[in-house]
């Protein structure tokens, strides 16, 4: 059983560090896009634009990778919930809690800034409509923002991913030691039994 749950542990802490090297790749983009002073950040956007435009047109194989680590994570999720302990339930449950919230911002916001952004649609206000009667349209700079923020809060997530999963791990061998420490208390208060009789 504990190899088994050793496995489902690496095959949730493997696509976890995965997407946090991807969002690492990021942040540099990211970075000045949010906390560089406004007069520097149009070369920025721009950067940051192009980037996003060239990942969006990488081939399909890139996402198709991209998917099956995100089904890989949840199958080391689903392994370890399966007939699980307490430590499972409130560490894993906690875990698969923020993955499952990741894996929202990822398709609500990133996947939705990729199309936004190649589409190049952002800020635009169809023709019949007047300036004042839609709030639905963002600018350039807010979708940028919105997200480059979003990669932070993925990476964020993630991390606490990572947190979960090492707090398991940790409680796990305190709990291994302590049992370990109550048996020999007990073997030896056996043989100190054996010895008076």
């Amino acid at each position: 059983m504990a190899k088994a749950n050793s496995f489902a542990t690496f095959l949730i802490v493997g696509p976890t560090c995965f997407f946090l090297g991807i969002l690492f790749a990021s942040f540099p983009y990211d970075y000045n896009v949010l906390w560089t002073t406004p007069t520097d950040r149009e070369s920025y956007f721009k950067i940051l634009e192009d980037h996003i435009k060239f990942l969006y047109a990488s081939p399909p194989i890139i996402s198709r990778i991209l998917h099956i680590v995100i089904g890989t994570g949840l199958t080391g999720f689903l392994f370890k919930l399966y007939k699980a302990s307490e430590a499972n339930y409130l560490f894993d449950g906690a875990s698969l809690v923020l993955y499952m919230a990741g894996i929202t911002v990822y398709i609500t916001n990133i996947v939705k800034g990729f199309r936004i952004v190649t589409a190049g649609i952002y800020g635009a206000i169809p023709e019949p409509m007047e300036a004042d009667q839609t709030t639905d349209y963002i600018s350039r700079e807010d979708t940028l923002r919105v997200f480059a923020a979003s990669n932070t809060i993925l990476a964020l997530v993630l991390v606490g991913v990572l947190v979960l999963q090492a707090g398991q791990w940790y409680a796990l061998r305190k709990e291994e030691a302590e049992i370990a420490e109550m048996n020999r208390a007990e073997e030896e208060k056996k043989k100190a039994g054996k010895k008076k009789q």
